[in-house]
């Protein structure tokens, strides 16, 4: 079960609500007695391996600087 506070309250509480919510609970805040938001923990994102470059890993080439004649290629000396 959420509870319920205004908007005042939350603001002035809002450090003890993250720490409640980082617990695992959950608050519902109003705005005149009328819920308008939910305040609640984020899952976090799962992560994710890179893998969209076809053909295997990366090759450590790939991270070493560009030569004078590739950066002239570029505009850049």
């Amino acid at each position: 079960m959420s509870e319920q506070v205004n908007v005042q309250d939350a603001k002035t509480r809002l450090s003890e609500l993250l720490a409640r919510v980082e617990r695992g609970e959950e608050f519902i805040i109003a705005r005149g007695g009328n819920p308008v938001a939910r305040l609640s923990a984020l899952r976090p994102a799962p992560l994710r391996e890179l893998g969209f470059v076809p053909g295997g890993p990366i090759p450590a080439s790939f991270f070493e600087p560009l030569s004078p004649d590739e950066l002239a290629l570029w505009g850049e000396e």
